[in-house]
């Protein structure tokens, strides 16, 4: 074997394998689950939520969106209480966005954001990105392939050009 080759064996034992973004399993509000890969190919806006913070509003406008980008984007709402302005209960949090913004988007059940034991998906967004909501309806950007391409914070409104404008440049 001459040397040259055996340096480039050497250097592709060495590399790191190319792994493939995880996937993350979400249990869904009113039963079943949602797999993130099963949104693979398509971007998604994850968006940590509270019926009762001041930014509630928003819901409405994620609902928007996701009706603006059905079929080719997801916009996923994540209840949280980590921030203390959230429903008792996944069937009060249910009932109120229901009523009161006529959501049917997906949404999870109530679930650690940012303090507690956290969800893996924003276990692996600090880890990985360095990212953690710092209060209810902070943004988080996936693109197709379930990479980390953004995040935002609460006053960041999620049909914003800043919001939009990423979308549809993973769209293209």
């Amino acid at each position: 074997m001459s040397l040259p080759r055996f340096v480039t064996i050497l250097a592709l034992a060495a590399a790191p394998a190319l792994a493939a973004e995880p996937s993350f399993t979400f249990r869904a509000i009113d039963g079943g689950s949602y797999d993130s890969a099963e949104w693979r190919g398509k971007p998604v806006l994850v968006v940590n939520t509270a019926s009762l913070c001041g930014f509630a509003p928003q819901l409405a406008d994620l609902q928007a969106l996701s009706d603006a980008y059905a079929g080719r984007a997801v916009v996923l709402a994540v209840p949280s209480d980590d921030f203390n302005q959230e429903l008792a209960s996944e069937s009060e949090v249910k009932e109120f966005c229901a009523v009161n913004y006529d959501l049917t988007l997906p949404m999870t059940g109530i679930e650690h954001v940012a303090k507690g034991e956290v969800h893996p998906f924003y276990a692996w967004v600090k880890a990985e990105h360095g990212f953690t909501p710092g209060w209810n309806f902070n943004k988080v950007l996936i693109g197709p392939d379930g990479e980390f391409i953004k995040g935002w914070g609460a006053v960041t409104n999620p049909g914003s050009a800043a919001i939009t404008s990423e979308i549809d440049a993973l769209l293209k």
